[in-house]
């Protein structure tokens, strides 16, 4: 039963012609790419945009898939090659100035306060604002963290960033949202 296959076993299953493989694949991923695609985009019409390209770049790409990683690792890092084309057409880099300030962001003492309490609701929209004020490659890395269970060596492959450069940008993007939080 196809249900039972797994992610890389459907992939190569459609590459062999079983188009209900697809569906599957679909079905599990569709979801997951979509949630990470709209957090790293920002905008519903540009994640809309890149949803359906990552889904075309896959069906091209069937015939030349080679279950060397996890299926889910392959899709993320399509959509994230992807999201870096339209950064890279839509956004100038960050200045030496901006980096400054966000260093200081980090080097600032923490404080404590026990007496704030927030909503869910807006713990959820905090860290919705948070992560947008984020640099691009260091949310990248907490949404493949935090919101695909990704390890550092997956995210790694999908980024085509080093291990020490992954911790890094994860240590950096969660001591930004604690001391956003702490405020």
């Amino acid at each position: 039963m196809l249900d039972e296959k797994t992610d890389e076993e459907l992939m190569l299953a459609y590459a062999d012609g079983d188009l209900i493989a697809f569906e599957l694949l679909y079905a599990r991923h569709r979801g997951a790419l979509y949630r990470f695609l709209l957090r790293s985009l920002r905008q519903r019409a540009d994640a809309d945009e890149l949803f359906q390209e990552t889904w075309s770049r896959l069906i091209a790409a069937r015939e030349r898939y080679r279950p060397e990683a996890k299926f889910s690792t392959w899709l993320l890092q399509i959509a994230h090659n992807l999201v870096i084309d339209r950064f890279r057409r839509q956004r100038p880099q960050a200045s030496a100035e901006e980096t400054e300030a966000v260093m200081r962001t980090l080097d600032a003492p923490e404080s404590e306060q026990p007496d704030r309490v927030l909503s869910d609701f807006e713990q959820r929209r905090r860290l919705q604002l948070v992560l947008e004020e984020l640099p691009d490659e260091q949310r990248v890395a907490f949404l493949l963290r935090m919101e695909n269970g990704l390890g550092l060596e997956e995210i790694g492959a999908i980024t085509g960033a080093g291990r020490e450069t992954v911790k890094s940008r994860l240590r950096y993007a969660l001591a930004r949202i604690r001391a956003r939080f702490q405020t």
